[in-house]
């Protein structure tokens, strides 16, 4: 089923977009790799994102569409969602993400919240200030309601969505009009001065420099849906949002990529018992 525009999904800065008309809006999720919104929307990501090695090869996004949450993969339950959003019939918007579980050895939820992890959204120039970034941040909690109920997660479970963003460079305006962005919605940012996490390197073993992997660092931005006024993070629910997200990448991802950064996340998430939560901008 295709997901809807639901208001009560808007972030807190968001949700004066539920005033608006957007009937001509239609949400479509891609049901598999042979449908041919597939190559439309991962061209245009790719076109956005692959330059700055920010984009997954296209047979890894085949494979994700494939996940499905009462399947687990490597101890967690996913499903990804690839959106093309149209309005009047031309493509508006496109994102992708994952929703994750994460199991224990008997297939049941690990403590820690439902996380989606926020991959790419991009809005086409035509429709760049029309609100339609609002609705990209909020219907990834479709994909966490979906993936919930499919591993048996109690319906009082916190949902946290998560993206990793670049940090503000003045040579970068785009780069600063979203975080901008995120941050009027009510996103915040895990203090990356306490919190130096780090993207795998996307490139297939063979194209690294050396041999040698290099990892991105980035920023967390996120909403803690719900508690979107709190300050600070307690180090367990950190420790769990990143360990969703690299189980999404470790599906993937060699270990020779992942594993260092794996093993760097579990130091520094040790070192403190609460994180700050900055704006996006700072």
């Amino acid at each position: 089923m295709d997901p809807a525009l639901l208001p009560d999904d808007l972030a807190p800065g968001d949700r004066a977009l539920a005033r608006a008309d957007w009937s001509d809006v239609a949400v479509r999720r891609v049901p598999d790799p042979d449908d041919p919104d597939f190559p439309l929307a991962y061209e245009h990501l790719w076109a956005e994102f692959g330059a700055r090695l920010e984009m997954e090869r296209r047979v890894v996004i085949r494979d994700r569409l494939a996940w499905d949450p009462t399947r687990p993969v490597d101890a967690s339950a996913l499903a990804y969602e690839l959106l093309v959003l149209r309005r009047a019939g031309a493509v508006a918007a496109l994102r992708d993400h994952t929703a994750v579980v994460r199991l224990d050895a008997r297939g049941r939820p690990r403590p820690g919240p439902v996380v989606v992890h926020l991959s790419h959204a991009l809005v086409a120039a035509p429709y760049r200030g029309s609100g339609l970034a609002g609705w990209l941040r909020a219907l990834p909690l479709q994909a966490a309601r979906r993936c919930a109920a499919a591993a048996g997660v109690a319906p009082e479970t916190p949902v946290v969505l998560v993206a990793e963003m670049e940090p503000p460079d003045t040579a970068e305006p785009g780069r600063g009009a979203r975080l901008r962005s995120y941050e009027r919605a009510g996103f915040q940012k895990l203090d990356p001065a306490a919190a130096p996490y780090a993207q795998p390197d996307f490139r297939p073993a063979d194209a690294w420099p050396g041999g040698v992997p290099e990892a991105l660092p980035l920023a967390l931005v996120l909403r803690r849906v719900g508690r979107e006024g709190e300050d600070e993070m307690p180090a367990g629910e950190v420790g769990a949002v990143v360990d969703a997200i690299y189980a999404v990448y470790g599906v993937h991802a060699p270990a020779a990529a992942l594993g260092p950064l794996r093993a760097e996340a579990a130091r520094w998430t040790a070192r403190r018992a609460r994180f700050r939560l900055l704006p996006p901008t700072s």
